[in-house]
């Protein structure tokens, strides 16, 4: 595996532990569109979430039950080296996790999480076995307390897998927040390095660099010849990005606010790959512009 793909591969499996570890939404209903720069290829999706909260007897115990739903539309209208796309455009996601976090002594908390994912383009008869991904994490969170509101600060420590992966062993989590003054805070790590500066309690502005990505299973798999004149079987699609961007947010309540990002792709890879998660045929990965946006309820 080259080193890029490493570097890139262990952002992306970080990042999806920092946001289902940290994640304080209770529901989100989210838009991203990214056209493909030089190709009439498109990106779309439409992203549905929710966690429960489940109060325990011990205090600052709670029982997390997460589910979402993602459809994924990648629309290729550039020619491939085979002809038959069937339903190939369409990649549907659903994911169901539960979690348990209780509170640990100086300002410390522990978190654990169980998952499961069927990510398909679910154009054979029924589910099948390679449509099924699995995820397990355990993450420490420290919090740093400041008397003089609203000065906070986080730090997240942490390790994930998740199987199918190119990467087989627990990937470490880190992350470090801070409210260093009243209209400003930054985070650094992942998914989302950034700084936020906040006009007053409803607007707020970032810039910040961070990752999008998605995957799903090819049911009927596609085999072609490369243009070495190797024979190629595709197995599953990928995306990953890595983002620099600049967002808005604007909290119609304390707890709801409307949210919208703009940006271009640093790093911007579409590629088939084989059952070994090896890359087999890169469909784009020249940068683009993005855009993503949504509405969420918060703690």
């Amino acid at each position: 595996m080259r080193t890029k793909d490493l570097i890139l591969f262990c952002l992306c499996f970080c990042s999806c532990c920092y946001l289902r570890c940290q994640d304080t939404d209770l529901a989100r209903v989210e838009y991203a569109y990214i056209p493909q720069s030089e190709s009439d290829n498109v990106y779309s999706r439409i992203r549905v979430s929710a966690n429960y909260p489940i109060k325990m007897s011990t205090e600052g115990s709670y029982v997390v039950i997460s589910a979402q739903y993602r459809y994924n539309n990648l629309e290729l209208n550039d020619g491939l080296l085979f002809e038959d796309l069937g339903d190939f455009n369409a990649f549907q996601t659903f994911g169901l996790e539960l979690g348990y976090t209780f509170k640990m002594k100086n300002n410390w908390r522990f978190g654990t999480k169980l998952g499961a994912q069927i990510s398909s383009n679910f154009e054979g008869s029924g589910i099948k076995g390679d449509d099924f991904r699995y995820t397990g994490s355990v993450y420490f969170v420290k919090s740093y307390k400041n008397k003089q509101a609203p000065k906070t600060a986080r730090l997240i420590l942490g390790l994930r897998y998740t199987t199918p992966a190119s990467i087989n062993f627990p990937l470490p989590i880190i992350n470090y927040f801070k409210r260093f003054h009243q209209n400003w805070s930054y985070s650094v790590g992942t998914p989302k390095t950034n700084i936020k500066y906040f006009f007053n309690e409803k607007n707020t502005l970032q810039a910040f660099v961070g990752l999008d990505r998605f995957y799903g299973n090819l049911q009927n798999n596609r085999m072609f010849i490369d243009a070495n004149g190797e024979a190629k079987l595709a197995e599953n699609a990928s995306m990953l990005n890595v983002i620099g961007a600049l967002g808005y947010e604007y909290y119609f309540t304390e707890h709801l606010l409307f949210y919208t990002y703009a940006g271009y792709t640093l790093s911007n890879e579409i590629r088939l790959r084989d059952g070994d998660q090896e890359n087999v045929l890169t469909i784009n990965n020249d940068n683009t512009f993005y855009f993503r946006s949504g509405i969420k309820l918060k703690i």
